[in-house]
């Protein structure tokens, strides 16, 4: 396939704020979300701005040819020596996931395949991390609200269709069972609840769960603890932990609450910190760095060389290449790090994280459970499963 057509336009995400979204000899359209709480180490969402980066992509003219997933480096070659880049990242995650992502759809266009054949050879479907409750800052229009940003249910069956129908279920009665009325940009429901409090309403609704479909359904949290840390501590809503204290405190909720997955229970610098937790927890839980890794290659292998993790939470548009995103699938399979691919809180309706899912063989996903823009990452996982 040659490149001899590209089109680049602004649209706007689920919270109405402006990406880029991309096309490629006018195939299937791709874009870019938006993430609300950005890590520190994310590469810079566009070079310059996102009206440079989509008249940059408007003026592309030369015809290149791309027949498997490995050629995306020929794409990323020419934009650092046109831009004059170290790394063809620089030119900013969006509009490079946006970018490589409509290359791959016209690619699957052209070779009348699915877009995860074009990635990779894996055929197995990730299991869904479904995000019940907001707290944090994406829920800061209610006044009392969780200090941790997510409150995660977590089903275990073999088939995604069957594990979808318990993560809506759970959803649904957690909800009818904190009296929530509203939800927040994610489709997490808003309540007026302490940590605890939720937790509570998670295992009492998972225990009832558990025996009507007979299976194990896990739940945790996204913590989101760097938005807590302030001054050298972790400043709660009823209490101010150290390094040290937060250490403890989590050790305790995971055994306290019987959790299973806890993504970035330390702020995005302590990797001591982290392997001190994930020493004690071994695999009876899941220690998952976000902002701790922030889908870097390079920050990745730290975690792993210092045992800081045993999963990772892998975000296309923290990085921007496709080309490290599969490098860091594979330094993590190679060292069995468990991988869950994972959507932004400003979302499009467009449904490619499925396939890259699947394509790069995660073993979860990360896409919430209410909204039209995570329903239709849902629904493309069920056709997945139907076709294969």
């Amino acid at each position: 396939m040659k490149i001899n057509r590209v089109d680049a336009k602004i649209i706007l995400d689920s919270r109405n704020d402006e990406t880029i979204c991309v096309s490629v000899n006018g195939c299937n359209e791709a874009s870019s979300p938006n993430g609300k709480s950005r890590g520190e180490y994310e590469t810079k969402t566009y070079f310059k701005n996102l009206k440079f980066c989509v008249d940059f992509l408007n003026n592309w003219n030369l015809e290149i040819e791309i027949n498997e997933f490995k050629d995306l480096i020929k794409v990323e070659k020419i934009i650092c020596k046109k831009l004059k880049l170290k790394m063809a990242k620089d030119f900013g995650a969006n509009s490079l996931y946006a970018f490589e992502s409509a290359i791959l759809k016209a690619l699957a266009c052209e070779k009348r395949k699915e877009l995860f054949e074009i990635v990779g050879k894996n055929k197995g479907l990730p299991k869904p991390v479904g995000n019940v409750v907001g707290g944090g800052l994406h829920s800061s229009v209610v006044k009392k609200h969780p200090d941790f940003q997510e409150f995660l249910v977590i089903p275990t069956l073999n088939k995604f269709s069957d594990n979808l129908r318990i993560m809506k279920e759970v959803y649904s009665k957690v909800g009818k069972l904190l009296e929530a009325k509203d939800v927040n940009d994610e489709g997490a429901w808003l309540v007026s609840c302490s940590d605890s409090e939720v937790f509570d309403a998670l295992n009492k609704v998972k225990t009832e769960v558990e025996k009507k479909y007979k299976t194990e359904i896990g739940i945790g949290t996204d913590a989101a603890t760097s938005t807590l840390f302030k001054n050298k501590n972790y400043v709660y809503s009823n209490k101010k932990l150290n390094s040290s204290k937060q250490v403890e405190f989590i050790d305790r909720l995971i055994l306290n609450h019987n959790l299973s997955y806890v993504e970035d229970p330390l702020e995005e610098h302590d990797f001591k910190g982290f392997s001190k937790i994930n020493k004690v927890m071994k695999k009876e839980c899941l220690i998952v760095g976000d902002d701790l890794t922030a889908t870097q290659y390079e920050r990745v292998l730290k975690a792993i060389r210092t045992k800081s993790i045993n999963s990772v939470i892998l975000k296309p548009n923290q990085n921007g290449s496709l080309i490290e995103l599969k490098k860091i699938f594979d330094l993590c399979k190679k060292n069995k790090i468990k991988t869950i691919m994972s959507h932004r809180s400003g979302e499009t309706l467009d449904s490619a994280l499925s396939d890259y899912a699947v394509g790069f063989g995660a073993d979860y996903i990360k896409c919430g459970v209410a909204t039209t823009w995570r329903e239709v990452k849902l629904k493309r996982l069920t056709e997945i499963e139907r076709k294969l």
